[in-house]
């Protein structure tokens, strides 16, 4: 199940990330952005959705929101307890059907050119990687996908 989150998911939400991106923090040499969002003013924005398993204990998140003709993936975390059970599969698949239902056609993203591991992932969902670049003393790597209606 996903839904929207609410503000009583925050420290949930907070934990998942920490749990998540620690093990980036030795190689990029500080935390990651994603660690040290404001998920609280994000969850009041409406831009962030939680993953639940069929017993609704919390399983990840996904926070996206539309740009200048595009939807956003931001930031997308699976507690490593829930990993490589498709949680994160399927809160990607969200966030596109989520562009298509908003009209539309692309999704971008983009992450730490040290998370290596997604660089090999998101290719096998379709994404294709459109530039590098630094920012806030990150280098990131960006894809985007092209969604079939």
């Amino acid at each position: 199940m996903i839904r929207l989150a609410v503000a009583t998911d925050e420290p949930e939400i907070r934990h998942c990330a920490e749990q998540a991106y620690a093990r980036y923090v030795p190689l990029i040499g500080r935390k990651p952005a994603p660690m040290t969002a404001d998920f609280a003013r994000q969850i009041a924005q409406g831009v962030v959705y939680v993953a639940a398993d069929d017993q609704a204990n919390f399983q990840g998140f996904i926070v996206f929101y539309a740009e200048e003709g595009h939807l956003l993936l931001e930031n997308v975390a699976v507690l490593p307890s829930a990993a490589g059970r498709g949680v994160g599969k399927a809160l990607i698949g969200y966030c596109e059907n989520a562009a298509r239902q908003r009209g539309l056609s692309t999704v971008h993203l983009y992450t730490n050119e040290m998370m290596t591991e997604n660089l090999s992932i998101y290719p096998k969902l379709g994404y294709v990687e459109v530039g590098k670049r630094t920012e806030d003393g990150f280098k990131r790597v960006y894809f985007e996908k092209t969604l079939v209606p």
